[in-house]
């Protein structure tokens, strides 16, 4: 049976409290009139989805590109909401957390999972350090990589946590170790309502996994193309290289877009870097820079100052292959990012000029 948009599950709660359909525009009202400044996006969004209009418009992270706007089918929205709750067991009456702003996606459809699942979501101030100010525990969050970092200390109050804006770096989740926290890495974007994948990272390593009514599939660039009758009519080709383990099964290896031609060589930066990740403490990433016999030489792009040796334990290392030692390191004092803390690689790039 399917769930309309324009439904509210009777089990939902914000903030401890029921509320009707008529009561929840009244919640919005309030928070756009007298709200703190994060939480008037709550309150347009709350409106915009209590409206009799099937779509809404949502903006892009402009994470991979300039952002953009989008429109958005409600339906298509309960339905990721539907597939998320198969996929990770929800049940009525879990609490959930929102502390993403709600001014994107993410955070957009954390409110409509708990709509329509029936869940008990609490929101905070979506800070660096969420669980500073919540209380509780909880069986559903969602974070970003610069949320789990700073929150590490707290995660036994959670049961489930989703990860996506960003991959989790290599350091961190060498961090998380053997948590009791189950702690999802997920795969998706604004495009497709969040997230169409998502792999366990607590334990031995796994490829990621697609969600209800999801169909994957490569193209001539060995780049996903992503096939969601539920959330899309049109499939949906990505720039992101993998590797298909299976038919609901795939390794993301970097994107397209960052591959650097080091003479005839393709290299993948998102590959390397999982490789140099723990000889290098500050953050980093890997770059092409133009090179007269190359076309493009391989550089280690660091954040504030590196270690001066850190090139020669580079080479001596034999977990590296010669292609992957990169042929300089050059130092940024701070990295172009995103409001989630991705790294913009070429507008840090750009800072070396």
């Amino acid at each position: 049976m399917q769930v309309a948009y324009n439904k509210i599950h009777n089990r939902f709660k914000l903030n401890g409290i029921s509320f009707s359909r008529e009561e929840l525009k009244e919640v919005a009202y309030s928070l756009i009139k007298e709200g703190a400044p994060w939480e008037l996006s709550m309150g347009d969004f709350l409106l915009d989805w209590l409206s009799d209009v099937p779509t809404l418009e949502v903006m892009t992270s402009g994470s991979t590109g300039k952002p953009k706007r989008l429109t958005l089918q409600k339906q298509a929205m309960v339905n990721s909401a539907l597939a998320t709750g198969d996929f990770f067991g929800l049940e009525v009456g879990d609490t959930a957390l929102l502390c993403l702003p709600t001014n994107y996606i993410a955070g957009k459809m954390m409110l409509v999972r708990a709509m329509i699942l029936g869940l008990e979501l609490y929101y905070v101030e979506p800070t660096a350090q969420p669980l500073q100010a919540a209380r509780g525990r909880y069986h559903f969050v969602a974070m970003v990589p610069l949320q789990l970092a700073a929150s590490l200390d707290e995660l036994p109050r959670i049961k489930k946590l989703i990860v996506g804006g960003a991959p989790i770096p290599h350091a961190l989740k060498e961090k998380i170790g053997d948590m009791p926290t189950a702690i999802y890495e997920t795969y998706g974007m604004t495009e497709t309502i969040t997230h169409i994948a998502a792999k366990k990272i607590t334990g031995p390593d796994r490829p990621f996994t697609i969600l209800p009514g999801v169909a994957i599939s490569k193209d001539e660039r060995d780049c996903l193309v992503i096939n969601a009758p539920h959330l899309l009519k049109e499939t949906i080709p990505t720039n992101d290289v993998v590797d298909l383990v299976s038919e609901t099964e795939f390794q993301w290896l970097g994107r397209y877009d960052n591959i650097i031609n080091s003479g005839g060589v393709k290299l993948l930066p998102e590959t390397i870097e999982a490789k140099l990740s723990p000889f290098v403490e500050n953050r980093f990433f890997v770059a092409g820079l133009p090179d007269s016999k190359l076309g493009e030489k391989l550089v280690l792009v660091v954040e504030g100052a590196p270690e001066e040796d850190l090139l020669a334990k580079l080479k001596a290392s034999k977990k590296l292959k010669a292609f992957e030692v990169p042929k300089e390191v050059v130092a940024v004092e701070k990295f172009e990012e995103t409001k989630n803390g991705k790294i913009l690689r070429a507008a840090s790039l750009a800072l070396l000029a």
